[in-house]
Parts: C-alpha cells; structure tokens; sequence
C-alpha cells in the first residue's frame, strides 16, 4: 500500500492537474496519462457469442467530449475518487455536485490545451510517453508503488496513460501561454485614502484641493501602511475601479472618489514607469489572467458535451 507521502506526491500530479502544477512553480511534464496497453479495469469490453468466435469491442464509456475528443469515464471516476480523497484530507466542505463539476472543468481545460498543443506542433509518441512513465515510477521508489496506486484510485494502464499523454501536451501548452507575459509591462507606485462613508471621503478631497498634504492624510487614516499599494501593473488589483483610476493618472495627481465593495478609495500616484520588472507575485498573477482568458475564449469557440450518465 502506498504511503501518505506517496498518494499525495501522486495526487499533485494527477488530481486537477492543471491548477496545482500551475500554483506550485509551473512543472511542465507529469500531469496525466493515454496509450494501447492491455486494460485490467473496465475500459473496454469484449462479448464472444456461443455460436462463433467473433469478438466485439463494446464502445468505452466516455464522460465527455470536446471537439470530437471523447475523455473515458474511468478517467473522470479516477479523478474524482483523487479530488474525494484530497477534499476529505484537507476537510474541503465541498459537495458532490461541486466535485463532479470541479473535475469535469478540469478535464475540458486540459483538452482544450492539449489540442492547441498538437496544432502547435507538440508530439510525443509511445516511447516518450513511457520514459515519462519510468520517471514517474523511479521517483515513486518502483513501478509497483505507481501500480498499486493505480489499482487504488481507479486507473487502468489504459486510462494512466491517457491521462499522462494529455496532461504531457496540456502541461505544453499552459507553459506556451504562461511564459509569454512579459517581464516588464507598465506599472504605477500607488498611495490610497480609504474610508467607510462618502461623506468623509469628499471631506477628504476638499482637504486635498486646499493644498493638505496626501501622505499626511493617508497616515492618519492608515497609520499602519499609510495606504501604500506599492508598485502594480494593468489586471494585478482586486478591485478594477481602482486599477483605473491609479492607471488615469500621473505622479503627483490624486484622482476623485472611487466606490467599492471595500468602501470609498481615492488614489495618489507616487511613481509611474513604462518599462518596469514585474515582481514574482505579479508576473503570477497576469499569468494566471492569461491563461484563464485563454481558456475562456477557447471554451466558448468550442464543442463541449458531457456524458455523464
């Protein structure tokens, strides 16, 4: 039996594939799997007649299809019995229904990245797909490791590799989309006031149209940060209205009140550069705008059916 350690070294790689791999530092490669290996679970059937010798393949069951691409309902039980478990680990309040869908977003996302990967020229054969496999198992301490996890969580030789062959080309793909955001981009070096009642805020801006000094203001009402934002790029802040106001203006500027769900801002721009290096946790964050304004566009250009019976 695998060890704690071993299912969720396992997990990360092949339970929501996509998400966790992206959040942990963008790993390319194990992701899930898809070959011609004899199936030892229930993928395909076979029904031989009593009166002659012919056998027929009973059709996989699929859990959905995009494009035309089926994806077999063992890979969708697979991972769902993954996320389950991960859920009851980690004590995630989430219900069925919640895990059902969470699976079946993941599985389209990550064949929607598969196929841009193939048009964009990504192969991998039966050889490669099976060093990736090897590796796997080596890390693991074995291919019995990997296999007794398989048994455990529902895979086939059949579905792992199916899984492993997507998650290789969709990994592929995210990694295209990731690294192209730039290094540098536009940003702005941000101070804000930030108060519960307009009133108070429109009192605010009379003080500054007298002359009363911004940081001053700002340290009186957040004498922790003084209402640093610090540096920032377009799409970084949580709350757009704010984002475009401080985009609007120009060192030494403070722009109007601006109404959010956090109450009312006004903003002052310190700095501003055309050309400036994106901090770790901003380059993330527009890689993360990118790659799910991709799929947004690339879900909505194409066919999704769920099979689901």
């Amino acid at each position: 039996m695998p060890s704690p350690k071993t299912i969720r070294f396992i997990a990360a790689l092949l339970v929501t594939g996509m998400a966790l791999v992206f959040l942990s530092g963008c790993r390319a490669d194990p992701t899930l799997p898809g070959d011609q290996t004899p199936d030892t679970g229930t993928a395909v059937f076979t029904d031989v007649p009593a009166a002659t010798a012919t056998v027929t393949a009973t059709p996989e069951p699929m859990a959905l299809n995009v494009n035309g691409e089926g994806v077999s309902l063992a890979e969708y039980d697979a991972q769902l019995m993954q996320l389950q478990a991960a859920d009851a680990e980690l004590s995630k309040p989430r219900t069925p229904e919640e895990q059902s869908q969470m699976v079946l977003d993941e599985l389209v996302n990550q064949t929607l990245l598969a196929q841009a990967a193939v048009e964009g020229g990504f192969q991998i054969d039966d050889a490669g797909l099976q060093e990736r496999i090897d590796a796997l198992a080596a890390d693991l301490g074995g291919q019995a490791v990997l296999d007794a996890w398989m048994v455990a969580n529902g895979y086939s030789p059949v579905s792992f590799r199916s899984a492993m062959r997507r998650a290789a080309a969709s990994a592929w793909q995210r990694d295209a989309l990731i690294n192209a955001v730039p290094e540098r981009v536009e940003q702005v070096r941000a101070q804000q006031i930030l108060v519960r009642q307009r009133d108070t805020a429109e009192g605010v801006i009379r003080q500054l149209d007298a002359g009363a000094d911004f940081a001053t203001l700002a340290a009186k009402y957040d004498p922790n940060t003084g209402g640093i934002l610090g540096w920032f790029p377009h799409g970084y802040l949580t709350q757009p209205a704010v984002e475009e106001a401080a985009f609007a203006l120009q060192p030494g500027e403070y722009s109007p009140v601006v109404e959010t769900d956090f109450g009312y801002h006004i903003i002052y721009v310190i700095e501003r550069e055309s050309d400036r290096i994106l901090s770790v946790d901003a380059r993330l964050t527009l890689q993360h705008l990118a790659l799910d304004s991709w799929l947004e566009a690339r879900r909505s250009a194409s066919t999704v059916e769920i099979l689901l019976p």
